[in-house]
């Protein structure tokens, strides 16, 4: 069993059997050169500072006690940040409100708010200028999105 995997074992450990990390997941774990460990936390009541210095300290003592990485090694915990591709769908629940840029399997991008989800798909909203005849109006056009066409979804931000 590789790092890794040793890391998201003991932290899906964590997430069960402590209380204040029960809406807790792991989205990605990262071994760079160098012996430096990237952990990306979230929470579906939304990751905060104390929770990820909480679960570095955790991480932490189970790392010195074992010598998974020896005496010397960077350990960053946070939460994935604006820029990171979903991965799970509860990172698409807990997103929400918020402007999503999508990429889909065909390459095609569809940018908008996202309204809803489900199992199956995300529904995003954009407003767009139609014309009729002379006059332009302005449209709501729901876009529903199959999840099994995604490749790729971040949160966008608007300037």
């Amino acid at each position: 069993m590789d790092i890794t995997e040793r890391i998201t074992q003991l932290l899906e450990e964590k997430y069960t059997t402590d209380e204040a990390f029960a809406d807790c997941f792991t989205v990605e774990i990262e071994m760079k050169p160098g012996n430096k460990l990237y952990v990306f936390a979230d929470s579906d009541s939304g990751m905060t500072f104390e929770k990820c210095q909480k679960i570095s300290r955790f991480l932490e003592s189970h790392l010195d006690t074992n010598g998974w990485l020896g005496e010397k090694y960077v350990l960053e915990v946070s939460s994935p940040g604006i820029g990171r591709p979903f991965k799970f769908l509860r990172q698409y629940r807990n997103n929400i409100g918020r402007t999503l840029e999508v990429t889909l399997l065909d390459k095609t991008r569809q940018t908008g708010v996202l309204k809803a989800v489900d199992e199956q798909q995300v529904l995003l909203s954009r407003k767009e200028i139609q014309r009729e005849g002379k006059k332009k109006k302005e449209v709501e056009l729901e876009i529903p999105v199959p999840l099994a066409q995604i490749e790729k979804a971040v949160v966008k931000l608007a300037f």
